[in-house]
Protein backbone atom coordinates (compact mmCIF):
# COMPACT_ATOMS: atom_id res chain seq x y z
CA UNK A 1 0.00 0.00 0.00
CA UNK A 2 1.54 3.35 -0.72
CA UNK A 3 2.78 5.85 1.73
CA UNK A 4 0.30 8.38 0.78
CA UNK A 5 -2.86 6.64 0.82
CA UNK A 6 -5.48 8.55 2.70
CA UNK A 7 -2.41 10.82 4.18
CA UNK A 8 0.40 12.82 3.06
CA UNK A 9 1.09 13.55 -0.63
CA UNK A 10 4.09 12.22 -1.97
CA UNK A 11 6.42 15.62 -1.12
CA UNK A 12 5.45 19.04 -0.85
CA UNK A 13 4.97 20.75 -3.46
CA UNK A 14 5.20 24.68 -4.11
CA UNK A 15 6.45 25.36 -0.85
CA UNK A 16 3.32 24.21 0.96
CA UNK A 17 3.59 21.89 4.29
CA UNK A 18 1.71 18.75 3.68
CA UNK A 19 -1.53 17.72 4.62
CA UNK A 20 -2.89 14.77 6.80
CA UNK A 21 -6.21 13.77 7.05
CA UNK A 22 -9.32 13.91 4.96
CA UNK A 23 -7.56 17.53 3.67
CA UNK A 24 -5.35 15.02 1.64
CA UNK A 25 -8.95 14.65 -0.63
CA UNK A 26 -11.30 17.24 0.59
CA UNK A 27 -8.87 19.25 2.37
CA UNK A 28 -8.13 23.44 1.97
CA UNK A 29 -4.24 23.31 1.18
CA UNK A 30 -2.96 23.89 -2.44
CA UNK A 31 -2.07 21.03 -4.80
CA UNK A 32 -1.81 17.89 -3.31
CA UNK A 33 -0.98 14.85 -5.73
CA UNK A 34 1.49 13.59 -8.30
CA UNK A 35 1.83 13.84 -11.86
CA UNK A 36 -0.31 15.80 -14.31
CA UNK A 37 -3.89 16.62 -13.31
CA UNK A 38 -7.04 16.67 -15.59
CA UNK A 39 -8.22 20.12 -14.12
CA UNK A 40 -10.78 22.31 -15.47
CA UNK A 41 -9.52 26.08 -16.08
CA UNK A 42 -7.33 27.75 -14.39
CA UNK A 43 -5.15 27.38 -10.70
CA UNK A 44 -6.96 26.44 -7.85
CA UNK A 45 -8.37 29.12 -5.72
CA UNK A 46 -7.95 29.16 -2.40
CA UNK A 47 -10.92 30.39 -1.34
CA UNK A 48 -14.48 29.10 -1.70
CA UNK A 49 -15.01 26.58 -4.24
CA UNK A 50 -15.49 23.30 -5.52
CA UNK A 51 -13.73 22.33 -8.27
CA UNK A 52 -13.77 18.80 -9.20
CA UNK A 53 -9.89 18.33 -10.00
CA UNK A 54 -10.00 22.20 -10.95
CA UNK A 55 -6.46 24.16 -11.45
CA UNK A 56 -3.37 22.36 -12.47
CA UNK A 57 -1.83 19.92 -9.71
CA UNK A 58 -5.01 19.78 -7.62
CA UNK A 59 -5.52 15.98 -7.56
CA UNK A 60 -6.68 13.49 -4.38
CA UNK A 61 -3.52 12.32 -2.35
CA UNK A 62 -1.93 8.93 -3.66
CA UNK A 63 -3.89 5.81 -2.58
CA UNK A 64 -7.40 7.26 -2.53
CA UNK A 65 -9.56 4.33 -3.69
CA UNK A 66 -8.20 1.34 -5.50
CA UNK A 67 -6.60 1.83 -8.58
CA UNK A 68 -6.24 5.57 -8.22
CA UNK A 69 -3.21 7.59 -9.35
CA UNK A 70 -2.36 11.36 -7.87
CA UNK A 71 -3.44 13.54 -9.00
CA UNK A 72 -6.48 12.10 -10.56
CA UNK A 73 -9.55 11.93 -9.32
CA UNK A 74 -12.19 13.84 -7.32
CA UNK A 75 -10.07 16.81 -6.17
CA UNK A 76 -11.95 19.88 -4.01
CA UNK A 77 -9.49 22.29 -4.36
CA UNK A 78 -9.66 24.72 -0.93
CA UNK A 79 -13.13 24.10 -1.09
CA UNK A 80 -16.51 23.85 -2.59
CA UNK A 81 -17.22 26.35 -5.44
CA UNK A 82 -16.42 26.00 -9.10
CA UNK A 83 -12.67 28.22 -10.11
CA UNK A 84 -13.42 30.28 -13.37
CA UNK A 85 -12.40 28.85 -16.37
CA UNK A 86 -13.97 25.50 -16.20
CA UNK A 87 -13.45 23.42 -18.84
CA UNK A 88 -10.94 20.28 -19.07
CA UNK A 89 -7.44 21.34 -19.93
CA UNK A 90 -3.68 19.42 -19.33
CA UNK A 91 -0.48 21.10 -17.68
CA UNK A 92 2.44 19.29 -18.02
CA UNK A 93 5.02 21.72 -15.79
CA UNK A 94 3.55 20.10 -12.81
CA UNK A 95 4.89 16.67 -14.09
CA UNK A 96 8.46 17.47 -13.89
CA UNK A 97 10.20 16.11 -10.49
CA UNK A 98 7.51 14.10 -9.20
CA UNK A 99 7.35 10.33 -9.69
CA UNK A 100 4.35 8.91 -9.48
CA UNK A 101 3.58 7.13 -6.25
CA UNK A 102 0.90 4.80 -7.71
CA UNK A 103 -0.68 3.59 -10.75
CA UNK A 104 -1.83 6.50 -13.00
CA UNK A 105 -4.80 7.22 -15.35
CA UNK A 106 -3.96 7.00 -19.22
CA UNK A 107 -5.02 10.50 -20.22
CA UNK A 108 -7.44 8.76 -22.63
CA UNK A 109 -9.26 6.94 -19.45
CA UNK A 110 -9.95 10.08 -17.85
CA UNK A 111 -13.15 10.26 -20.08
CA UNK A 112 -14.29 7.02 -18.60
CA UNK A 113 -14.35 8.37 -15.12
CA UNK A 114 -17.88 9.01 -13.70
CA UNK A 115 -19.19 12.98 -14.43
CA UNK A 116 -20.19 14.56 -11.43
CA UNK A 117 -23.00 16.62 -11.25
CA UNK A 118 -22.22 20.90 -10.92
CA UNK A 119 -22.83 22.00 -7.17
CA UNK A 120 -24.46 25.37 -6.82
CA UNK A 121 -21.89 27.98 -5.37
CA UNK A 122 -21.69 28.47 -1.78
CA UNK A 123 -21.35 32.07 0.05
CA UNK A 124 -18.08 32.86 0.40
CA UNK A 125 -15.96 31.17 3.53
CA UNK A 126 -13.10 33.21 5.52
CA UNK A 127 -9.98 33.75 3.38
CA UNK A 128 -7.93 32.16 6.45
CA UNK A 129 -9.47 29.02 4.41
CA UNK A 130 -11.56 25.76 6.83
CA UNK A 131 -9.83 24.01 9.80
CA UNK A 132 -9.22 20.76 10.27
CA UNK A 133 -12.57 18.68 9.85
CA UNK A 134 -14.02 21.96 8.32
CA UNK A 135 -14.01 20.13 4.91
CA UNK A 136 -16.75 17.56 6.44
CA UNK A 137 -18.57 20.97 7.59
CA UNK A 138 -18.09 22.14 3.94
CA UNK A 139 -19.53 19.08 2.48
CA UNK A 140 -22.45 19.35 4.77
CA UNK A 141 -23.11 22.49 4.01
CA UNK A 142 -22.84 22.08 0.35
CA UNK A 143 -25.26 18.77 0.37
CA UNK A 144 -28.06 20.83 2.02
CA UNK A 145 -28.09 22.96 -1.56
CA UNK A 146 -29.15 19.93 -3.57
CA UNK A 147 -27.97 16.27 -4.15
CA UNK A 148 -24.68 15.81 -4.96
CA UNK A 149 -24.47 12.26 -6.89
CA UNK A 150 -26.78 11.63 -9.61
CA UNK A 151 -28.68 8.80 -7.73
CA UNK A 152 -29.27 10.54 -4.69
CA UNK A 153 -32.67 11.67 -4.28
CA UNK A 154 -33.46 15.14 -2.12
CA UNK A 155 -35.87 14.13 0.82
CA UNK A 156 -38.84 15.72 1.06
CA UNK A 157 -39.51 17.32 4.13
CA UNK A 158 -42.14 16.35 6.38
CA UNK A 159 -45.08 18.30 7.23
CA UNK A 160 -47.94 17.72 9.30
CA UNK A 161 -51.70 16.95 8.12
CA UNK A 162 -53.76 20.20 6.83
CA UNK A 163 -56.28 21.23 9.18
CA UNK A 164 -59.03 20.51 8.12
CA UNK A 165 -61.73 23.36 7.61
CA UNK A 166 -64.31 24.21 10.08
CA UNK A 167 -67.76 22.48 9.28
CA UNK A 168 -69.90 25.27 7.62
CA UNK A 169 -72.52 26.33 9.58
CA UNK A 170 -76.06 24.56 8.61
CA UNK A 171 -78.24 26.53 6.52
CA UNK A 172 -81.81 27.43 7.65
CA UNK A 173 -84.13 25.23 6.54
CA UNK A 174 -86.37 27.61 3.56
CA UNK A 175 -90.22 27.27 4.86
CA UNK A 176 -92.42 24.83 1.95
CA UNK A 177 -93.36 26.78 -1.10
CA UNK A 178 -97.46 27.01 -0.63
CA UNK A 179 -98.98 24.49 -2.43
CA UNK A 180 -100.30 26.29 -5.70
CA UNK A 181 -104.65 26.40 -5.96
CA UNK A 182 -106.06 24.93 -9.01
CA UNK A 183 -107.21 27.20 -11.25
CA UNK A 184 -109.97 26.99 -14.03
CA UNK A 185 -107.74 29.20 -16.90
CA UNK A 186 -109.92 31.06 -17.72
CA UNK A 187 -112.00 34.52 -16.25
CA UNK A 188 -114.87 32.78 -14.26
CA UNK A 189 -116.72 36.32 -13.75
CA UNK A 190 -116.38 37.04 -17.58
CA UNK A 191 -117.60 33.39 -18.53
CA UNK A 192 -120.15 33.48 -15.91
CA UNK A 193 -121.65 36.51 -17.70
CA UNK A 194 -121.64 35.79 -20.99
CA UNK A 195 -123.07 32.42 -20.55
CA UNK A 196 -126.03 34.11 -18.79
CA UNK A 197 -126.54 36.76 -21.07
CA UNK A 198 -126.60 34.45 -24.11
CA UNK A 199 -129.06 32.29 -22.49
CA UNK A 200 -131.44 34.71 -21.67
CA UNK A 201 -131.25 35.78 -25.20
CA UNK A 202 -132.09 32.01 -26.55
CA UNK A 203 -134.97 31.27 -23.60
CA UNK A 204 -136.35 34.80 -25.01
CA UNK A 205 -136.27 33.77 -28.13
CA UNK A 206 -137.50 30.58 -27.93
CA UNK A 207 -140.29 30.89 -26.07
CA UNK A 208 -141.97 33.94 -28.04
CA UNK A 209 -141.58 33.42 -31.35
CA UNK A 210 -139.97 30.44 -32.90
CA UNK A 211 -138.69 31.73 -35.78
CA UNK A 212 -136.72 33.90 -34.02
CA UNK A 213 -134.64 31.17 -32.25
CA UNK A 214 -134.00 29.54 -35.80
CA UNK A 215 -132.84 32.98 -36.90
CA UNK A 216 -130.40 32.81 -33.43
CA UNK A 217 -129.46 29.13 -34.60
CA UNK A 218 -128.53 30.60 -38.34
CA UNK A 219 -126.39 33.29 -37.27
CA UNK A 220 -124.67 31.18 -34.25
CA UNK A 221 -123.84 28.39 -37.47
CA UNK A 222 -122.27 31.27 -40.05
CA UNK A 223 -120.25 32.90 -37.14
CA UNK A 224 -118.68 29.37 -36.84
CA UNK A 225 -118.13 28.61 -40.22
CA UNK A 226 -115.96 32.46 -40.12
CA UNK A 227 -114.09 30.95 -36.85
CA UNK A 228 -113.16 27.50 -38.41
CA UNK A 229 -112.39 28.87 -41.99
CA UNK A 230 -110.00 31.63 -40.78
CA UNK A 231 -108.54 29.37 -38.35
CA UNK A 232 -107.91 26.34 -41.08
CA UNK A 233 -106.60 29.60 -43.47
CA UNK A 234 -104.32 30.96 -40.97
CA UNK A 235 -102.30 27.74 -39.71
CA UNK A 236 -103.00 25.35 -42.42
CA UNK A 237 -103.25 27.45 -45.64
CA UNK A 238 -106.66 25.65 -46.28
CA UNK A 239 -108.93 28.03 -48.29
CA UNK A 240 -112.32 26.72 -47.51
CA UNK A 241 -114.64 29.11 -49.57
CA UNK A 242 -116.83 30.73 -47.16
CA UNK A 243 -119.06 32.61 -48.93
CA UNK A 244 -120.80 29.27 -50.28
CA UNK A 245 -120.57 27.40 -46.68
CA UNK A 246 -122.28 30.38 -45.08
CA UNK A 247 -125.71 30.87 -47.72
CA UNK A 248 -125.38 26.85 -47.75
CA UNK A 249 -125.68 26.74 -44.07
CA UNK A 250 -128.51 29.30 -42.95
CA UNK A 251 -130.64 27.65 -45.69
CA UNK A 252 -129.79 24.20 -44.09
CA UNK A 253 -131.37 25.20 -41.07
CA UNK A 254 -133.81 27.04 -42.31
CA UNK A 255 -134.22 23.61 -44.51
CA UNK A 256 -134.61 21.57 -41.49
CA UNK A 257 -137.22 23.63 -39.64
CA UNK A 258 -139.85 23.63 -42.73
CA UNK A 259 -139.25 20.43 -44.57
CA UNK A 260 -137.24 18.65 -41.49
CA UNK A 261 -134.99 16.21 -42.27
CA UNK A 262 -134.80 15.54 -46.04
CA UNK A 263 -135.06 19.30 -46.17
CA UNK A 264 -131.77 19.07 -44.57
CA UNK A 265 -130.13 16.60 -46.51
CA UNK A 266 -130.68 17.64 -49.72
CA UNK A 267 -129.33 21.19 -48.35
CA UNK A 268 -126.40 19.95 -47.39
CA UNK A 269 -126.07 18.50 -50.50
CA UNK A 270 -126.22 21.40 -52.86
CA UNK A 271 -123.69 23.44 -49.95
CA UNK A 272 -121.30 20.50 -51.09
CA UNK A 273 -121.74 21.08 -54.68
CA UNK A 274 -121.66 25.09 -54.37
CA UNK A 275 -118.54 24.67 -52.68
CA UNK A 276 -116.97 22.11 -55.05
CA UNK A 277 -117.69 24.78 -57.90
CA UNK A 278 -117.07 27.99 -56.08
CA UNK A 279 -113.49 26.77 -55.78
CA UNK A 280 -112.79 26.01 -59.61
CA UNK A 281 -112.47 29.89 -59.84
CA UNK A 282 -108.81 29.75 -58.26
CA UNK A 283 -106.14 28.37 -59.39
CA UNK A 284 -105.89 24.83 -58.93
CA UNK A 285 -103.09 24.12 -56.83
CA UNK A 286 -104.86 22.96 -53.00
CA UNK A 287 -107.90 22.69 -54.49
CA UNK A 288 -108.49 18.79 -53.35
CA UNK A 289 -107.47 19.96 -49.47
CA UNK A 290 -110.00 23.67 -50.09
CA UNK A 291 -112.80 21.62 -51.20
CA UNK A 292 -112.43 18.97 -48.62
CA UNK A 293 -112.14 21.06 -45.97
CA UNK A 294 -115.70 23.14 -46.83
CA UNK A 295 -117.50 19.70 -47.56
CA UNK A 296 -116.05 18.72 -43.84
CA UNK A 297 -117.02 22.32 -42.28
CA UNK A 298 -120.33 22.17 -44.24
CA UNK A 299 -121.49 18.71 -41.87
CA UNK A 300 -119.29 19.45 -39.03
CA UNK A 301 -121.54 23.23 -38.22
CA UNK A 302 -124.95 23.70 -40.24
CA UNK A 303 -125.62 20.08 -40.86
CA UNK A 304 -125.41 19.32 -37.16
CA UNK A 305 -126.80 22.79 -35.94
CA UNK A 306 -130.24 22.08 -38.19
CA UNK A 307 -131.36 18.73 -35.40
CA UNK A 308 -132.16 21.76 -32.84
CA UNK A 309 -134.35 23.57 -35.71
CA UNK A 310 -136.23 20.16 -36.28
CA UNK A 311 -136.35 20.01 -32.68
CA UNK A 312 -138.30 23.12 -32.47
CA UNK A 313 -141.07 21.64 -35.00
CA UNK A 314 -142.59 19.28 -32.19
CA UNK A 315 -145.67 20.90 -30.36
CA UNK A 316 -143.50 20.96 -27.39
CA UNK A 317 -140.54 21.80 -29.34
CA UNK A 318 -139.59 24.64 -27.52
CA UNK A 319 -138.95 22.16 -24.25
CA UNK A 320 -137.17 19.80 -26.08
CA UNK A 321 -134.85 22.00 -27.13
CA UNK A 322 -134.62 23.43 -23.71
CA UNK A 323 -134.13 19.91 -22.18
CA UNK A 324 -131.22 19.30 -24.97
CA UNK A 325 -129.67 22.67 -23.69
CA UNK A 326 -130.40 21.72 -20.15
CA UNK A 327 -128.63 18.05 -20.00
CA UNK A 328 -125.45 19.40 -21.80
CA UNK A 329 -124.41 22.34 -20.37
CA UNK A 330 -125.33 20.02 -16.73
CA UNK A 331 -122.93 17.55 -18.78
CA UNK A 332 -120.34 19.80 -19.01
CA UNK A 333 -120.79 22.03 -15.83
CA UNK A 334 -120.29 18.52 -13.67
CA UNK A 335 -117.38 17.29 -15.62
CA UNK A 336 -115.27 20.84 -14.80
CA UNK A 337 -116.56 20.64 -10.91
CA UNK A 338 -115.59 17.14 -10.46
CA UNK A 339 -112.85 16.90 -12.49
CA UNK A 340 -111.51 20.51 -10.65
CA UNK A 341 -112.03 18.91 -7.34
CA UNK A 342 -111.42 15.47 -7.47
CA UNK A 343 -109.55 14.94 -11.03
CA UNK A 344 -106.45 12.50 -10.74
CA UNK A 345 -106.54 10.41 -13.89
CA UNK A 346 -106.01 11.62 -17.12
CA UNK A 347 -109.08 10.60 -19.58
CA UNK A 348 -107.38 11.93 -22.80
CA UNK A 349 -103.93 12.98 -22.01
CA UNK A 350 -102.69 13.58 -25.65
CA UNK A 351 -106.13 15.10 -26.99
CA UNK A 352 -106.64 16.79 -23.99
CA UNK A 353 -105.07 16.74 -21.15
CA UNK A 354 -107.23 18.77 -18.70
CA UNK A 355 -110.05 16.02 -18.74
CA UNK A 356 -110.50 13.35 -16.25
CA UNK A 357 -112.19 10.00 -15.72
CA UNK A 358 -113.63 11.69 -12.24
CA UNK A 359 -114.94 14.23 -14.31
CA UNK A 360 -116.44 12.12 -17.11
CA UNK A 361 -118.32 10.34 -13.92
CA UNK A 362 -119.10 13.78 -12.80
CA UNK A 363 -120.90 14.75 -16.48
CA UNK A 364 -122.50 11.51 -16.49
CA UNK A 365 -123.93 11.66 -13.03
CA UNK A 366 -125.36 15.40 -13.37
CA UNK A 367 -126.71 14.81 -16.51
CA UNK A 368 -128.41 11.84 -15.30
CA UNK A 369 -129.90 13.48 -12.78
CA UNK A 370 -130.98 16.48 -14.91
CA UNK A 371 -132.40 14.17 -17.33
CA UNK A 372 -134.96 12.10 -15.06
CA UNK A 373 -135.96 16.12 -14.09
CA UNK A 374 -136.06 17.16 -17.24
CA UNK A 375 -138.25 13.95 -18.67
CA UNK A 376 -140.17 14.18 -16.29
CA UNK A 377 -141.61 17.36 -15.73
CA UNK A 378 -140.81 19.25 -19.44
CA UNK A 379 -141.20 16.62 -22.13
CA UNK A 380 -144.80 15.26 -22.83
CA UNK A 381 -145.04 11.34 -22.14
CA UNK A 382 -141.80 11.28 -20.71
CA UNK A 383 -140.61 9.34 -17.82
CA UNK A 384 -137.69 8.98 -15.63
CA UNK A 385 -135.77 5.74 -17.16
CA UNK A 386 -135.86 7.60 -20.12
CA UNK A 387 -134.29 10.49 -18.65
CA UNK A 388 -131.80 7.97 -17.27
CA UNK A 389 -130.98 6.64 -20.52
CA UNK A 390 -130.69 10.54 -22.22
CA UNK A 391 -128.60 11.46 -19.38
CA UNK A 392 -125.87 8.52 -20.06
CA UNK A 393 -126.16 9.53 -23.84
CA UNK A 394 -125.63 12.93 -23.31
CA UNK A 395 -122.91 12.86 -21.25
CA UNK A 396 -120.98 10.24 -23.75
CA UNK A 397 -121.44 12.46 -27.07
CA UNK A 398 -120.88 15.90 -25.25
CA UNK A 399 -117.58 14.89 -24.08
CA UNK A 400 -117.21 12.86 -27.66
CA UNK A 401 -117.83 16.31 -29.25
CA UNK A 402 -115.41 18.26 -26.71
CA UNK A 403 -112.72 16.10 -27.33
CA UNK A 404 -113.36 16.25 -31.63
CA UNK A 405 -113.03 19.94 -31.22
CA UNK A 406 -110.32 19.88 -28.94
CA UNK A 407 -107.71 17.25 -31.63
CA UNK A 408 -109.15 20.08 -34.49
CA UNK A 409 -107.34 22.77 -31.89
CA UNK A 410 -104.38 20.54 -31.26
CA UNK A 411 -103.85 20.05 -34.88
CA UNK A 412 -104.36 23.66 -35.69
CA UNK A 413 -101.97 24.69 -32.69
CA UNK A 414 -104.24 26.80 -30.84
CA UNK A 415 -106.16 27.23 -27.85
CA UNK A 416 -109.46 28.27 -28.67
CA UNK A 417 -111.16 29.01 -32.29
CA UNK A 418 -111.74 32.97 -31.55
CA UNK A 419 -112.29 35.82 -29.08
CA UNK A 420 -115.45 37.13 -29.70
CA UNK A 421 -116.97 36.14 -26.12
CA UNK A 422 -114.91 36.89 -22.99
CA UNK A 423 -114.30 34.11 -21.15
CA UNK A 424 -115.42 30.87 -23.55
CA UNK A 425 -113.36 32.26 -26.79
CA UNK A 426 -115.73 31.86 -29.60
CA UNK A 427 -118.92 30.52 -30.72
CA UNK A 428 -117.38 27.00 -31.66
CA UNK A 429 -116.10 26.89 -28.40
CA UNK A 430 -119.40 26.60 -27.11
CA UNK A 431 -120.89 24.78 -29.64
CA UNK A 432 -118.08 21.82 -29.78
CA UNK A 433 -120.48 19.91 -26.78
CA UNK A 434 -123.75 20.96 -28.61
CA UNK A 435 -123.09 19.96 -31.92
CA UNK A 436 -122.81 16.19 -31.88
CA UNK A 437 -125.48 16.00 -28.91
CA UNK A 438 -128.55 17.55 -30.97
CA UNK A 439 -128.87 14.52 -33.09
CA UNK A 440 -128.70 12.07 -30.42
CA UNK A 441 -131.06 13.88 -27.92
CA UNK A 442 -133.27 14.38 -31.71
CA UNK A 443 -133.20 11.08 -32.44
CA UNK A 444 -134.20 9.55 -28.57
CA UNK A 445 -137.16 12.18 -28.09
CA UNK A 446 -138.65 10.64 -31.42
CA UNK A 447 -138.03 7.71 -30.17
CA UNK A 448 -139.60 8.01 -26.60
CA UNK A 449 -142.20 10.64 -27.52
CA UNK A 450 -142.55 10.73 -30.92
CA UNK A 451 -141.94 13.39 -33.60
CA UNK A 452 -145.24 15.10 -32.76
Amino acid sequence: MNDSSWGASAGPVHGQEPSYGESSAYGTGPARGQGPAYGHGAPADQGASASYGQGPGHGQAPGHGPGQAPGQGYDHGGAYGAAPGYGPSYDPSYDQGHAPAGPAYEPHAVGETRPMPIVPDMPDVPSGGLSEGGGQDDRRTARLSGPLFRDETPQEPMTGASPQPAPAAPEPEQPPAPKPKKSAGRDLGAAIGVGVGLGAVIIASLFVVKAVFVGVIAVAVVVGLWELTSRLQERKSIKAPLIPLAVGGAAMVVAGYVRGAEGAWVAMALTALAVLVWRMTEPPEGYLKDVTAGVFAAFYVPFLATFVAMMLTADDGPWRVLTFLILTVVSDTGAYAIGWRFGKHKLAPRISPGKTREGLLGAVSFAMAAGVLCMQFLVDDGTWWQGLVLGVCVAASATLGDLGESMIKRDLGIKDMGTLLPGHGGIMDRLDSLLPTAPVVWLLLVLFVGSG
